[in-house]
């Protein structure tokens, strides 16, 4: 028997242990998996999701237009500092919240994570230089390290094995609908009211209303990691203790070479997000665009991108991640080709629908990928690593890109994008080796080798 059939007799096995209830628990008492039978708490965890991408959307449009209007900030480089700043705070919080959340649970840190937008907001309303902007996005890094990590593991915790794709690619839906949403209110805001402080007094808001229902209505879902846990088989008896974060790190980071692929994509991923986070405000404005135009451009990205990725999420469960990742990467690399190329809103705006496809089609599967090579005991480390590297790329990418237009010019910092999204997609082709479930056609790196993850003595 080959390795694929013995592998789908297992998901089979999991799937059936314990016939379901009417209670939401399995004949044993356990809890039941699958995005149906916790349809509740997914669609809760949803809802926080979309409001966690709306502080970003809202971020996105209103603050790079701040740095020269308000305070006469000229220089590329120090106006995407603000991304720089938010994405090593994000990178490192992902990383300390996954594993954290593996010994202290999801809903906590969490909950903790949106009280930190309201220094975010304030810092802004108030600012008097272009350092407090910066020092404000360091809080909204925490803010998303914690919320939106913690929310999308939640909805991997309830689905289990089976439609993991399907699971992540209505997460990053909704958030980037978030996003997309979050962007175009904030050009309406900025054309009505101002740049200050309207917009940030709706980010306070949503903040409210995530909190509360968090506090109220979320449940924690490290008891459904443990149940799927639970239904492995023989096969990983011995293999499922956590590693330590230095082992894990250089597992995920270069032992595994798929999951170096994954973690390289993600990383050269934010390089081409930052562009639309701190660049293309700045470009599209000296184009001639107006600033509810810029939104109308970026939230139609975020939009694309979000209502996408439930499709491709189903797309991948059905024919795997790797190719879908490989082709959304080339994709977003062509999108940014056809805005540098073009001169006018309207092609402006199809590039931006391409790169959200490509966005759409790679974004979550890498998510998904990460998901299906760790054990649910140490799979909140592991999504912590990969979204450590992930986004470091918004902390190196604006200073890499931003070096660039300082010396070149902003058409050259996109075309340094391209050429990055055309290396990222050859080495998913060449290296990745596909990790769904179904269509995984050879063992997991650590179970082949089980010291790489083993915690040693």
């Amino acid at each position: 028997m080959s390795y694929q059939e013995q592998r789908q007799g297992r998901l089979s096995k999991a799937r059936s242990k314990g016939s379901p209830q009417p209670s939401g628990r399995n004949d044993d008492g356990s809890r039941r998996l699958g995005l149906s039978e916790n349809w509740f708490q997914f669609s809760i965890f949803t809802l926080l999701t979309l409001l966690i991408g709306m502080t970003i959307g809202i971020e996105r449009v209103a603050l790079p237009p701040l740095a020269h209007k308000a305070f006469g900030v000229t220089s590329i480089l120090y106006t995407v500092s603000f991304v720089s700043g938010f994405g090593v705070v994000k990178a490192v919080m992902n990383l300390v919240s996954g594993r954290l959340s593996d010994s202290h649970g999801r809903k906590s840190l969490l909950a903790l994570g949106w009280l930190f937008i309201i220094p975010f907001a304030l810092l802004i309303i108030f600012a008097q230089a272009w350092w407090w902007v910066v020092l404000a996005n360091l809080f909204l890094g925490v803010n998303q390290g914690l919320t939106w990590t913690m929310s999308v593991t939640s909805k991997i915790d309830l689905v289990g094995p089976q439609n993991r794709g399907l699971a992540v690619g209505i997460d990053e839906s909704a958030g980037y609908v978030g996003v997309g949403a979050g962007g175009i209110l904030a050009g309406i805001l900025v054309a009505r009211f101002g740049l200050r402080p309207a917009p940030y007094l709706v980010v306070l808001a949503v903040m409210l209303l995530g909190l509360v229902v968090t506090v109220l209505v979320a449940k924690e879902t490290l008891p459904w990691a443990a149940q799927e846990a639970s239904q492995l088989d023989s096969e990983s008896q011995g293999k499922s203790s956590k590693p330590r974060l230095l082992q894990l790190a250089s597992y995920m980071s270069w032992h595994d070479r798929t999951m170096f692929s994954v973690c390289q994509a993600g990383f050269l991923n934010k390089f081409a997000d930052s562009l639309v986070i701190g660049f293309f405000p700045i470009y599209f404005l000296r184009k001639g665009e107006t600033v509810a135009g810029v939104g109308m451009l970026v939230g139609v990205y975020a939009l694309v991108w979000g209502f996408g990725q439930v499709a491709t999420g189903i797309l991948a469960d059905r024919i795997g991640r790797k190719w879908p990742i490989a082709a959304g990467i080339l994709l977003v690399g062509l999108g940014i080709l056809m805005i540098v190329l073009t001169g006018t809103t309207i092609q402006w705006l199809a590039g931006a629908i391409l790169m959200g496809l490509g966005m759409a089609l790679a974004y979550p599967n890498l998510i998904s990928a990460v998901s299906d090579v760790a054990q649910p005991s140490w799979r909140g480390g592991a999504l912590g690593i990969y979204r450590l590297w992930r986004d470091g790329g918004y902390a190196v990418g604006p200073l890499f890109l931003g070096g660039i237009a300082t010396l070149a010019g902003l058409s050259a910092a996109l075309w340094a994008s391209v050429i990055l999204m055309l290396i990222s997609s050859l080495i998913v082709v060449f290296i990745f080796r596909e990790t769904e479930p179904t269509h995984r056609s050879s063992p997991r790196q650590w179970e082949v080798h089980p010291e790489l993850i083993l915690p040693k003595d």
